[in-house]
């Protein structure tokens, strides 16, 4: 069964640009939504989002259809801004392996926004690492299943599971120093 993003993707692989028009447009908003999050720098978001949309117009052909397209154009600009901050800031990036545990809980985060407490939980986001970071905005925002996710960060599920149970008990201790202990334990 073959889907639109697919169909665009045979289109771009064979030069046609208003297929990449339309994609590019389908993709933009979130796709740079995601790379500033990690980047906080629009100037570099846009950079690496055209480096992206040029990868597409030269790979489309390399797509081979074992996971969603949002899932690999996802991985590509995973691994670009991955790369940025690697040659940029160094000392930020965190070692990637990590002790294998299981959480099947993803919903724990939609729990806790509301109008008054999302400018709190913005905060605490951004003081998680990028491999955190990343497997919350992929879950919650881009609402990507674990093993998706684990195609677009490169790594066995189980890891991208773990990264969760940690963000979300980075996320508990920030929101309950913030909210003066309100969210202790569920």
């Amino acid at each position: 069964m073959s889907t639109q993003d697919e169909d665009l993707l045979r289109q771009i692989a064979k030069g046609d640009q208003q297929a990449l028009a339309a994609f590019y447009r389908q993709y933009e908003t979130r796709l740079f939504n995601f790379i500033l999050n990690k980047l906080h720098d629009a100037f570099e978001a846009a950079d690496i989002l055209n480096e992206v949309f040029m990868d597409v117009w030269r790979k489309a052909d390399s797509f081979q259809g074992r996971s969603k397209v949002s899932t690999w154009l996802f991985s590509i600009a995973y691994f670009k801004v991955i790369d940025r901050l690697r040659k940029n800031r160094p000392q930020q990036l965190e070692d990637e392996k990590m002790a294998e545990l299981a959480d099947d809980s993803p919903g724990a985060l939609s729990c806790l926004i509301g109008d008054q407490q999302a400018q709190q939980v913005r905060h605490c986001i951004e003081t998680l690492s990028v491999a955190h970071r990343a497997v919350m905005e992929l879950t919650f925002f881009e609402e990507m299943s674990y093993g998706d996710i684990a195609m677009v960060v490169d790594c066995p599920e189980n890891t991208v599971k773990t990264r969760m149970f940690h963000a979300k008990q980075a996320m508990k201790k920030c929101l309950s120093r913030l909210l003066g202990g309100a969210h202790d334990d569920d």
